[in-house]
């Protein structure tokens, strides 16, 4: 014979404000258990999106992002030969050697000066990057000092808005357009002509070559001829394995940091809900007497207690995901440790978020339940009855 889970509900709601005042405690934990897991995330699948699959990278070998690459125009020059790149309907190779630098610009709301990308392309680069479009102005005139910046940067930093100027490399550059590229890392990216950014910033060689696969079945061919040329010192990555390698140090940091974070303070949240369910065990302790009596076996008891505290970890846990779900609609940007740039981002809350952060606070239930469970289970029939 079991006890109805309807038993412990309306123990739950017998005691409804200490019940929500230690699930609120565990929502907390969760909050925060979440909010880093989205924060990692956020940033994952940012510089994951900013690459595509049939792209492929073509950088120095040994570096680690663009910044530190070098091709110069006679690697680029055979890497753009190559028989596996697409052509685009007017019969053109979509094939684009960038150079990629960094400047310093002052943000709008705090003045503080922090480091943006600046990456020269070739006019065929919009066409092989669909995902990026034009939200105002136009596109850059090919052996020019205009530039078109992403919108993360235009709403971000001074003086970089459509139809605004600024100064580097010696030179004004006029904003003419402003870029729409979504929720990737080009949003926070300043593009311009490739050729006149390399004389501005007196660049000899490209930071590296990106070209669409006819076929994305041919990167494994295309990367093993290039890696073995003897002409070439290069590696080629698919470019959205090159950003997503670009996102793994920072994110492994946050993780890391909320964990150890999250530890501390999930030893609270145990403790509240193990002194909970100790002191509801010791309230009731007639009534688990004549539940013993009345043929209620010690697992039942066992049973009914535990998931008491599991229903308190549950409500904790769906308490702290709906205030961590908010979160996505929050705009922040931190420093690429990899490119040592500004990329701008959003919270993510994935289905694996999901699941881990309600298992986490199960988790809590049970720990915190556990030890009172067993008090309440071994609780001897007549003892507890004289306590009447």
């Amino acid at each position: 014979m079991k006890i109805p889970l309807s038993y412990s509900f309306r123990n739950l709601w017998t005691r409804r404000l200490t019940t929500i005042l230690t699930a609120g405690g565990m929502s907390l934990v969760v909050f925060v258990f979440a909010s880093v897991l989205m924060l990692a995330e956020g940033l994952r699948q940012t510089l994951v999106a900013t690459g595509s699959y049939d792209n492929a990278l073509v950088l120095r070998s040994s570096a680690e992002s663009e910044v530190q690459s070098v091709i110069d125009r006679d690697q680029a020059a055979i890497v753009a030969s190559q028989p596996e790149i697409a052509l685009n309907p007017q019969g053109m190779p979509l094939v684009s050697p960038e150079v990629v630098v960094l400047i310093n610009l002052p943000k709008q709301s705090t003045g503080q000066r922090s480091n943006v990308t600046i990456r020269g392309v070739k006019p065929i680069s919009l066409e092989m990057r669909p995902e990026i479009k034009l939200a105002a102005g136009r596109f850059f005139r090919p052996g020019s000092t205009e530039i078109v910046v992403g919108e993360s940067v235009a709403r971000r930093f001074a003086d970089s808005g459509l139809g605004q100027t600024l100064r580097f490399a010696m030179r004004n550059w006029n904003i003419v357009g402003i870029l729409d590229a979504g929720n990737t890392g080009f949003s926070s990216e300043i593009w311009g002509d490739v050729d006149q950014l390399m004389q501005a910033f007196r660049r000899p060689a490209y930071s590296d070559v990106v070209l669409k696969l006819r076929n994305p079945g041919d990167f494994k061919a295309l990367r093993e001829r290039l890696e073995s040329d003897p002409r070439l010192t290069v590696q080629v990555k698919r470019e959205v394995i090159f950003y997503e390698e670009q996102s793994e140090r920072l994110a492994e940091f946050i993780r890391l940091l909320g964990m150890v974070l999250t530890s501390i303070f999930s030893v609270g949240a145990v403790l509240s809900a193990m002194i909970t369910m100790y002191a509801a065990v010791a309230s009731r302790t007639v009534e688990i007497g004549t539940l013993r009596a009345l043929g209620f076996s010690r697992g039942n008891i066992l049973t009914a207690i535990l998931i008491e505290s599991l229903l308190i970890g549950l409500i904790g846990g769906l308490g702290g995901l709906g205030a961590a779900s908010f979160l996505q609609f929050i705009n922040i940007s931190t420093t690429n440790w990899q490119t040592f740039s500004e990329i701008a981002f959003n919270f993510a809350l994935s289905q694996a978020i999901f699941i881990k952060s309600l298992l986490f606070a199960l988790g809590m239930g049970l720990v915190g339940g556990l030890l009172p469970a067993l008090r309440a289970a071994r609780m001897n029939i007549v003892t507890a009855l004289r306590a009447a």
